[in-house]
């Protein structure tokens, strides 16, 4: 399991999405990550999600994230 935001990131990604993110420039990965990060640490519902399934807490937060970027 990778270790960095970006690969954990990308990991919490459908494929389809990791493919899409994967083919972004790295500063473009890395702002994204870390938004990705911030999203996971100020939501109190992904807290209870993270309790439960932390990769389903971690996909939720890449979820939302992604579909910010596409509004």
């Amino acid at each position: 399991m990778p270790t960095d935001p970006v690969g954990r990131f990308l990991t919490a990604l459908d494929p389809r999405q990791r493919e899409a993110v994967g083919g972004k420039p790295r500063q473009e990965q890395e702002r994204l990550a870390a938004a990705w990060e911030r999203e996971l640490e100020s939501d109190d519902e992904l807290d209870t999600l993270d309790e439960l399934s932390p990769p389903a807490a971690e996909a939720e937060a890449a979820r939302r994230v992604l579909e910010r970027e596409t509004d």
